[in-house]
């Protein structure tokens, strides 16, 4: 039987640019904010995920150098991900629920600055018919806008693609774990994500149908709170309509590639550790004009 999986802790830096400290000296304070707020070391930690690009970073395995924020030795159950912070959490979720473990430390880290980000994006692209070209994100964002202005909708001015340095760390705890960290866990009753076609001219950009049926599958009906990972202030029109938000309070935010959408579920805990809503639907997107769509329910501890 599935176990029941919180959010027990959370904390987040974002700058501009933060060219003085590297990936370690950037994660480990925010970090160790996390595990101070739930009351445990590293030790108490049974599996670490992490979520970053080493495309953003500039050189190779720089993942396994931010290791250190967190200390390798002894031995730690450990993986990665090369996406958002936020699909670190959905392995994360899924070893806990399943596993026999009953914690789980999630973290995601860029500094996007370093580089061009318009052009390091391009290398997700399909790399024969789309990448050579090297179309900038807000470009591709631009069409994606146009298209909606295509069917009577006013749509505004599409902005630079946001820039920021960033990490964001999540601890997870199972049952009567996550109760004995907290009196307010914030438990994850269902996360689903999907993905649309990589070619952006077989879809429809103004729709989500990949967020849809993730919402569908993780059961995230009847919220009274939204937080929305919208790179661009357009997509979040999308998102709404496909998420079926309505009077819903609505918190939408960007937030620095690779670390935004975890942001967005640290986001969520905290309005629904603080009373501000029962149940909130979190979201976080990857790749060009909402191709990966990962959605969770959220619910405030009883």
């Amino acid at each position: 039987m599935a176990r029941d999986v919180a959010i027990v802790s959370w904390a987040s830096f974002e700058t501009p640019s933060e060219p003085a400290r590297n990936e370690v000296e950037i994660l480990l304070p925010v970090i160790q904010e996390a595990l101070g707020m739930a009351g445990l070391t590293q030790q108490d930690i049974g599996f670490t995920v992490s979520g970053s690009s080493d495309y953003l970073q500039g050189f190779p395995f720089a993942f396994v150098g931010a290791l250190d924020a967190v200390g390798a030795w002894p031995p730690i159950r450990e993986s990665h991900v090369e996406m958002d912070g936020a699909f670190a959490l959905y392995e994360a979720v899924n070893v806990l629920r399943h596993g026999d473990l009953e914690t789980a430390l999630v973290y995601a880290f860029a500094r996007p600055s370093r580089g061009e980000l318009d052009r390091t994006l391009a290398l997700q692209l399909d790399p024969y018919y789309v990448a050579p070209l090297w179309p900038d994100a807000r470009s591709l964002a631009g069409l994606q806008a146009q298209a909606l202005r295509d069917t009577g909708i006013d749509v505004p001015e599409v902005p630079a693609t946001y820039v920021a340095d960033g990490a964001v760390a999540v601890v997870l705890a199972v049952g009567d774990k996550a109760r004995s960290i907290t009196d307010t866990p914030v438990w994850i009753r269902g996360i689903d994500h999907r993905i649309e076609p990589p070619s952006l001219g077989v879809r429809d950009l103004t729709t989500s149908p990949s967020t849809r049926t993730a919402a569908q599958t993780a059961g995230a009906t009847d919220v009274d709170a939204a937080f929305l990972h919208a790179p661009f202030p357009h997509q979040e029109l999308i998102l709404r309509a496909s998420l079926g938000l309505d009077a819903q309070p609505v918190n939408a935010a960007a937030g620095p590639v690779m670390v935004g959408g975890l942001e967005r579920f640290a986001a969520a805990a905290a309005a629904l550790s603080a009373g501000d809503a029962r149940r909130a639907v979190a979201h976080a997107t990857a790749g060009p004009c909402l191709q990966q769509n990962l959605v969770a329910l959220l619910e405030a501890a009883a």
